[in-house]
This record gives C-alpha cells, sequence and structure tokens, in this order.
C-alpha cells in the first residue's frame, strides 16, 4: 500500500487551492482502499482541499465542509467560474482586497456571489502558507504571504468534468445526507491548538463527536489525523484499525520539516 505509481492512470488534477495540511501525499495509502469500494458513494463530512477527492475521482461524490466560503468557490467553479477581479503577489493589492472580501461577508447574498469566489480564491494563493483562518466576527484574517512568484488561475474549466457529478453541502454531521452503504474518508484539523478554521473552531469535542460519529456508520470508513495520544487512543477505543505514517509537515514558524506521524484509521473495510 502507498506505492504512487498507483495514481499515474488516476487523471490526476492538483487541488485549485494552498491548503495548510492537505493530503495529496496520502492519496497512494488510500487509492488501494478505494479502488474494492469505487462502486459507492465517495463521502467528505470535511473536505478542504479535495485533494484526496480530485487523486481518486470518484464518480459520485457527497463533499461537506463547514467553510462556507469553501463551498461556495466549489460551488462556483461547478457552474464555470472566470475570474475576473484583479490578482497580483501585492501587498497593498492584498489587503485591499481582503477588506472587500469581509465586506461582502456583511452584505446580504454577497458571500455567496462569484466575486466572493474569486477573492476567497485569490487570498488563498496570495496569504501566508494557504491558511484559511476566520476571527470570532466571521472575518477573514490572513496576513500577506510575500511569495516570490505565484502563477493565478482565471479559467477553472479543467475541473467542471470532474465536479460535474458532485454534490457540495456546507452543513453539520447531524443533517449530512450519508447512505448506509456510503464510504466515508475524513480529515478533521489536526488535534493542535490552532482551531481557527472558521469562527466557530474545532476543538477536541467536535474531534470526539467526529470519530464517534464516524465508528457509528455501518459503510466502509477511512480517517486520517495527527498521531497525538489522545487521537490514537479514541480512535482506539472506537475500534478503528490504525496504521501510522511519515507526513511531511506543511507549515512550521522554526523551519522544522522533519515528518510528523500521522495515524490513518479504519473501520468496516
Amino acid at each position: 500500500m502507498g506505492d504512487p505509481a498507483l495514481l499515474k492512470n488516476s487523471r490526476f488534477l492538483r487541488p485549485p487551492l494552498k491548503w495548510a495540511g492537505g493530503k495529496r501525499w496520502l492519496a497512494p495509502h488510500l487509492l488501494p482502499i478505494w479502488e474494492m469500494h469505487k462502486q459507492r458513494r465517495f463521502v467528505e463530512p470535511l473536505c478542504g482541499s479535495l485533494a484526496v477527492s480530485l487523486a481518486l475521482r470518484p464518480e459520485k461524490a457527497l463533499l461537506n465542509d463547514t467553510n462556507a466560503h469553501l463551498i461556495n468557490f466549489y460551488r462556483w467553479i461547478q457552474s464555470g467560474l472566470e475570474v475576473v477581479i484583479e490578482m497580483e503577489n501585492d501587498s497593498d493589492l492584498y489587503y485591499r482586497q481582503r477588506g472587500r472580501f469581509n465586506g461582502l461577508i456583511l452584505s446580504e447574498g454577497g458571500a455567496k456571489s462569484a466575486e466572493a469566489a474569486s477573492l476567497f480564491y485569490y487570498l488563498n494563493r496570495t496569504g501566508y502558507n494557504g491558511l484559511c483562518r476566520f476571527n470570532r466576527k466571521g472575518f477573514f484574517n490572513v496576513p500577506f504571504g510575500k511569495y516570490k512568484k505565484i502563477n493565478y488561475r482565471r479559467d477553472f474549466t479543467a475541473y467542471q468534468s470532474a465536479f460535474s457529478s458532485w454534490d457540495f453541502r456546507c452543513t453539520s454531521l447531524e443533517t449530512l445526507p450519508v447512505a448506509p452503504d456510503d464510504f466515508i474518508y475524513a480529515d478533521p484539523p489536526y488535534d493542535v491548538e490552532f482551531t481557527s478554521y472558521t469562527k466557530d473552531g474545532f476543538d477536541w469535542d467536535d474531534q470526539v463527536a467526529l470519530a464517534e460519529w464516524l465508528a457509528n456508520h455501518p459503510g466502509p470508513v477511512a480517517l486520517s489525523n495527527q498521531a497525538t495520544k489522545r487521537v490514537v487512543a479514541l480512535y482506539e477505543r472506537l475500534g478503528f484499525s490504525l496504521t501510522y505514517l511519515r507526513a511531511p509537515r506543511r507549515i512550521s514558524c522554526t523551519g522544522d520539516r522533519t515528518p510528523a506521524v500521522e495515524v490513518l484509521a479504519l473501520i468496516n473495510i
């Protein structure tokens, strides 16, 4: 398991966004598992950058995230998004566009517009380390990223065929319309201090609730997370089978690039 060559014939598309903790590296480990179940619908309750979905390319998918701006971006790609806003790797423009984006959040319907989707893309590509962070008022507050060069995309036609039969949602686990035979892959935010992925955050109670929800699903489940002691204990208690993997670190304020230990937890597979 985990041979990168397995992805060579998978019509692999890179995620359209930068994403802290993205799981593109994990796709070769998941592909042989998914191949046994590919007749099922693929479900991601926290879809993030779509790195795994774009690698596995399921025919049917239910892709959910609590970040409404992320889902708005994906839905506009489905509709044929063309980015017409100004995009440059410039700090003054970045902060003006960040202000414009936060202004749209306040306006009725503005956060669901094509302009908001375009601004979200620009801020993601230009902001610090691909972070997606909101304060308690719901405003995007990631600082300028200071990259040497950024290649911006204005046309997302390449993603439309992949997205055409995918159902994008922004809802809670309790209301997500999951079927008993769905294949679920979940990648929650790491069990670390940073929890401001949305204005409501993602804390330990959310980690436990997600793991218990997944353990109760009658169909196949794959779950990945940083292998902290309490994450490992939680998954073992719920009956998951655990595999430990070396994951590349994506963000480190100290410059430490040593591999982090990640756990891949499986149940009903």
